[in-house]
């Protein structure tokens, strides 16, 4: 029992050695310049916040990207955005190797996908008093709804709205969608479910539907074009996922999402 239990742990660190090597391939695609320049969007609080002793990303993002850049040997550059649409602008201009955002089929024309390595859930806030009761009623002619412009579920709501009216907000994520929805009295806002419900805490004059309109599935992702890049980020969101990291930097960060399952 003890030799086999020994043989045991030696395939494991074999395995965790193989995991962590990348080919030069995979190094040129995501640290071409040297560094690895990974992309967070402070724009969605449950992957990313700013912290206040030090005003620096904390989060699972941040987490993931430290230890990617651990893995690939390289130093590690967090390239800031305030929106999940501004870091798919970033992909069309270069500005950063790596990023974490949700799969999109707009998106995939500029971005290779990993699987998803968190789900949340899209869903809608409502006045207190408004008859839309589950997001089956929300779309009929004459409701305007806030979105955060380029978000996933504002792609989402593009393609699948057919009589509801979309009011993009512009700036960063949830808290522009939000100021938009109360400052010009709309009669939905899209967004996030965990951030919509921290708002409703402190404002009783909202409520957030209890079903969702869509799931929203969190990646990462490498320019188009990286396959050696992309085939080792897909390997390590999967490790990442299984042995628990992710779990744990949700906690970590006092986060709740669910953690996606194993790739098929």
């Amino acid at each position: 029992m003890h030799l086999f239990s020994i043989a045991v742990a030696l395939l494991a660190s074999v395995g965790s050695a193989v995991a962590q090597d990348a080919s030069p391939d995979a190094l040129k695609d995501l640290a071409p310049t040297g560094k690895l320049r990974a992309a967070i969007n402070l724009g969605n609080g449950v992957l990313a916040q700013k912290d206040p002793a030090s005003s620096e990303p904390k989060g699972i993002t941040p987490d993931l990207a430290r230890e990617l850049a651990k893995r690939l040997g390289v130093p590690l550059e967090m390239v800031i955005f305030e929106s999940a649409g501004k870091v798919f602008d970033g992909a069309k201009t270069g500005a950063w190797d790596v990023a974490f955002i949700a799969i999109e089929p707009v998106r995939a024309a500029e971005i290779e996908f990993t699987a998803p390595y968190v789900i949340i859930e899209g869903t809608y806030m409502v006045p207190m008093n408004s008859p839309l009761k589950t997001v089956t009623d929300v779309d009929r002619p004459g409701v305007r709804i806030a979105v955060g412009r380029g978000a996933a579920y504002d792609l989402y709501l593009t393609r699948t709205l057919k009589d509801a009216t979309l009011v993009r907000a512009e700036g960063g994520g949830g808290s522009a969608l939000i100021e938009a929805f109360v400052t010009q009295k709309l009669e939905a806002a899209a967004g996030v479910r965990q951030a919509l419900e921290a708002y409703a805490k402190t404002h009783p004059e909202v409520m957030v539907m209890q079903d969702k309109f869509m799931e929203i599935r969190q990646a990462m992702g490498a320019p188009k074009g990286r396959t050696a890049g992309a085939k080792y980020l897909s390997a390590f969101v999967e490790d990442m996922k299984t042995s628990g990291f992710v779990a744990d930097a949700l906690k970590r960060s006092n986060q709740s999402a669910t953690v996606a399952p194993p790739a098929k």
